[in-house]
Formats: structure tokens, C-alpha cells, sequence
């Protein structure tokens, strides 16, 4: 009869078996992962996290597979860390996948155990981040890896609206892997990092193109081609720090308002807002100098900058309250909405919505993008997205008219009639159908037409036109815009709007959910 072990001993034995499986895949396969400038699946974690906060759950999982020689081998927590932790003092869950154990491949119980903390999050109202380097789905495994990636997307979606999400592809991220980090609501991708459904060799095989895996996949083609990310960074370090910083702007979940952090009290007119933007409608400017002075600190977090540019899109403060901000940017494409803008303005939205941040709009836009390819690409139905997005959202919305507000992208970038609670303009705002030198052709043609100096007659006429409709005060005095306001008093008129606007309540008729434009 064997003697039975004491306390010490089975204490020994835990901390030697908790050491082995922390280890991952071992000491050179760690070693490995680090020469390639990437940390290792704990390592991003410990970075991520508050220190001694994180609670680790699964360590000892295993997989049940015997096929394909699966019966031997070992995968120390099957491949993926998951747990919990603060980030800023905030609980979060988070599972961290190690391509150090068999590529970070995702088997049955890899996926269960992500799926777990999934629901954690949904259960404890806690933002869930997922930090993906894996090869793919286990293929020993078959079917049964499959079946653990239909559970995460299904789970992606029962979190989506209620708690937070967040993505970071650390590593590769291919086939079915991918569609996970798109059901999320924020990617992080590190320029170390690859991610696409069908990898280069294959896309050869199959249509003959020929493509790097940093063309096809890389973090700069993402958000610059596809728009699938939000976020660039240049290694996991930057990575961990974005997502802490957009965490910072997040409540915990959509039963709560984001937290108040660090309130700027000033409200001081600021009169260099009466210089950045151009009476000249033809001259461009930078919309974000406009917007590093409407917010607290100046500190403003762009989400996907480097995608459609002619629309910027992300978080700030106002007197320490989380507001998402939509800006037109003069300084690409005139401003103009196109496709890309309008799907990413409306992604954005419906954001902020589920998680009750308010929205600031700042409009100069001088309408859609014209031209065959945006009408064959679906321009209608894309810019019916952002009509759409604001008129369901219900959070406050407060909309500043900077210059040129013109046709139905005056209407879709939340117009008062979209439901903007407060609508001010600058002096130098052309409220209008069309430019005057559009309208001119349009209603005086024949006038133009007839007389004996067609040009000098169409100048009087655009004029006359401007002076009339391409002003706010027309749209003011049919209570359109509810103020006119000097530019340096812009910050502090905001920031009472929002104040006023903290309770505002809006009913809805009943019904599971409106069916947006594709």
C-alpha cells in the first residue's frame, strides 16, 4: 500500500506542475518568440494588467484528442491563457492565445476556454480583450476545431452591444481565426502581425496573383485598403498601450456611462478657433486642430486614422465625460462622405450608441463623393448607413457647423432633423442645398442664358445666391440651428450642451432591432 503524500509534498508537487504548464511550450520556443521582437502569450498580459490583479482560470485544461498522435502530446493550458484582471483599476476578462504550444492552434477545449471567459464577461458586465497569435484552427482536431470557432463567433455576437471588445493580432490570425477580431468592436494590429482568410500561397494556387504576406495582410493594408482594423502599432508594447488608453474611454458595459476622468474645468473663450478654419470654402485645413481645442487636454484618440480620411472619427473628453467625435476633414477629398467614409461614420455611431457615449459633430462637408464607381459601388445604400446610425441613436447628440454643411450630407452628418439636440453654427457656415455656384446654374439658367454678359450676370446671381441660402442665419431663422456663435465660444457651448443633455431620455417603438442598410 503506497503511503500516502503530505500537505508539503502535494504543495511541492502543485508548484512544480503550475511552473511546467507556465512555461508553455518551453524555454527555446519562449526564446524564439522573443528574437522576433514579440512577447510572449503572459508576458502581454502582465503588460496589459494592473500588477498581482490577474486570476488565471483553465491552467491545467487538457484536450480530450487521440488521433493523429494527439494522445501523446503536450499542451500545457491546450494553448491559451485565460483569467481576469484590473486594467486602471476596472475588472476585465481576457484570454491571451501562446503560439509557443502546438502555433497557438485553437482545439475544442482552446476554444471552450475563451468561450468561458466570453460569458464571464457577459455575466459580470466586464470588457472582454482577446489577444490573437495562433496558426489557425487545430487541424488534428477536425471537426471538433470547427465547432470551438462557431462557438466564439456566436459568442462574439451575444457580447456585442452589451460589453466592450477589443481585439489585438499579435501574430498570425488566418482562415476562419480571422472572423472572431471582426466580430469585435475595436482591432489592434501590431506590424508583426498578419491577418486574412486565404494566405498568399493558396491565393497563388487558386487565381495565380502573386502577394506578400504584408501586402495581403499586414496592419498597414488593413487600414489603409480593407479597413478592417482601427488601430496600427508598431509591437505589442504599443499595442497594450492603446488598448488601455481606449479602455479608458469605455464604460464597463452598456448599463453604464463611461467614467469621468480627469475634468479640464476651462470653458475660456479660445479666440485661435476663429483662425483655423478658412472663409474661403475652397481652402482646406486640418479638423483636428479644430478638435484638439474643443477637448479636455487636448488628448484625442483617432480610431482608424489611416482609413477614409476625408471623415475623422474617435474619442475625447469634455469636462471629463466620454464623447465619440465625427469630424469632416477639409483636408482630404474636400471632406466629402463616400462609401468607406460612410460605413466607418456609421460603425462608429452605432458604438457609441450601445454604450451611451455622446456624440460631437463637426460638420463642413460639401456633400457625397460624384462619379460611376461610387454609384455602382453602392454609394446609396452605404451613405443610407449614416442616416440610419444617427437617427437610431439616442444618445445626446450636439452638432457644430463649422462651413459648408451642403445636400444630403448636410443631413447625414446629424442634422437637426436627424435628431441633434443642439445644432450651432459659425458665422462662417453655408447651410444649403448645393454651393451657390452649383444653385446658380440650376435655378437662374435661363436667366444667365439671356443676358448680355452671361459671366458678369452669373457672378451677381451666385452672389445673390450666397447671400441668401449659403449663411446660417437662413437655417436659423427656420430653428434649424438653435445658435449662431463665435467660434472662440465653442468649448464652452458644447460642454453646457452635454451637461444639459446628461438625463436625456428618448422612447422608441418596441420592436427587436431596425434592419440597417448593407
Amino acid at each position: 500500500m503506497t503511503k500516502a503524500h503530505t500537505i508539503e509534498e502535494r504543495l511541492d508537487h502543485l508548484v512544480d506542475e503550475r511552473e511546467r504548464m507556465e512555461e508553455g511550450g518551453g524555454e527555446k520556443r519562449l526564446a524564439k518568440q522573443r528574437e522576433k521582437g514579440k512577447m510572449t502569450a503572459r508576458e502581454r498580459i502582465d503588460a496589459l494588467l494592473d500588477p498581482d490583479t490577474f486570476q488565471e482560470v483553465g491552467l491545467f485544461r487538457k484536450h480530450r484528442t487521440t488521433t493523429f498522435g494527439l494522445d501523446k502530446a503536450e499542451m500545457p493550458a491546450d494553448g491559451v491563457v485565460t483569467g481576469s484582471g484590473a486594467v486602471f483599476g476596472r475588472p476585465v476578462h481576457l484570454a491571451s492565445q501562446d503560439f509557443t504550444v502546438a502555433g497557438g492552434s485553437a482545439g475544442e477545449t482552446h476554444s471552450d476556454k475563451v468561450v468561458e471567459m466570453m460569458q464571464a464577461s457577459l455575466k459580470t458586465g466586464t470588457p472582454f480583450v482577446f489577444i490573437n497569435d495562433s496558426g489557425g484552427a487545430r487541424v488534428q482536431e477536425g471537426i471538433d476545431s470547427l465547432s470551438g470557432y462557431g462557438k466564439v463567433f456566436y459568442n462574439n455576437v451575444l457580447l456585442s452591444g452589451s460589453v466592450p471588445q477589443i481585439s489585438i493580432i499579435s501574430g498570425p490570425c488566418a482562415g476562419g481565426a480571422a472572423y472572431s477580431p471582426a466580430l469585435t468592436d475595436f482591432i489592434i494590429q501590431t506590424r508583426k502581425a498578419h491577418m486574412f482568410i486565404t494566405g498568399p500561397s493558396v491565393i497563388q494556387q487558386v487565381t495565380g496573383e502573386v502577394v506578400t504576406q504584408d501586402a495581403l495582410g499586414g496592419a498597414d493594408a488593413h487600414m489603409t485598403q480593407s479597413g478592417v482594423i482601427h488601430f496600427v502599432a508598431d509591437d505589442d508594447s504599443q499595442a497594450i498601450l492603446i488598448a488601455q488608453k481606449l479602455l479608458s474611454f469605455l464604460p464597463q458595459n452598456n448599463t453604464e456611462d463611461p467614467p469621468i476622468v480627469n475634468p479640464d474645468p476651462v470653458v475660456e473663450p479660445d479666440e485661435s478657433l476663429r483662425d483655423i478654419v478658412p472663409v474661403d470654402g475652397k481652402k482646406g485645413y486640418d479638423v483636428r486642430e479644430v478638435i484638439s481645442r474643443l477637448v479636455d487636454h487636448g488628448d484625442f484618440l483617432e480610431v482608424q486614422a489611416g482609413y477614409a480620411q476625408n471623415l475623422v472619427v474617435g474619442f475625447a473628453r469634455v469636462v471629463g465625460r466620454t464623447v465619440g467625435v465625427l469630424a469632416s476633414q477639409p483636408q482630404v477629398m474636400s471632406g466629402v462622405l463616400d462609401i468607406n467614409a460612410s460605413d466607418k461614420g456609421a460603425r462608429f455611431i452605432r458604438f457609441c450608441n450601445a454604450f451611451n457615449i455622446p456624440l460631437l459633430n463637426l460638420v463642413d462637408v460639401p456633400g457625397f463623393l460624384p462619379g460611376v464607381a461610387q454609384e455602382h459601388g453602392g454609394i446609396i445604400r452605404h451613405g443610407a448607413k449614416m442616416l440610419f446610425a444617427y437617427s437610431a441613436a439616442t444618445v445626446p447628440k450636439v452638432t457644430v457647423v463649422l462651413r459648408k454643411a451642403y445636400g444630403g450630407a448636410y443631413i447625414a452628418m446629424c442634422c437637426k432633423d436627424l435628431g441633434a439636440d443642439a445644432v450651432f453654427a459659425w458665422p462662417t457656415a453655408e447651410i444649403a442645398v448645393m454651393g451657390a455656384e452649383g444653385a446658380a446654374n440650376v435655378v437662374f439658367r435661363k436667366e444667365i442664358e439671356k443676358a448680355d454678359d452671361p459671366d458678369a450676370r452669373r457672378a451677381e446671381l451666385v452672389e445673390e445666391y450666397r447671400e441668401t441660402f449659403s449663411t446660417p442665419f437662413m437655417a436659423a431663422s427656420r430653428g434649424l440651428v438653435d445658435d449662431i456663435i463665435d467660434p472662440a465660444d465653442t468649448r464652452r457651448e458644447i460642454a453646457m450642451a452635454f451637461e444639459l443633455l446628461i438625463n436625456k431620455r428618448e422612447l422608441r417603438p418596441a420592436k427587436k432591432h431596425g434592419n440597417m442598410p448593407v
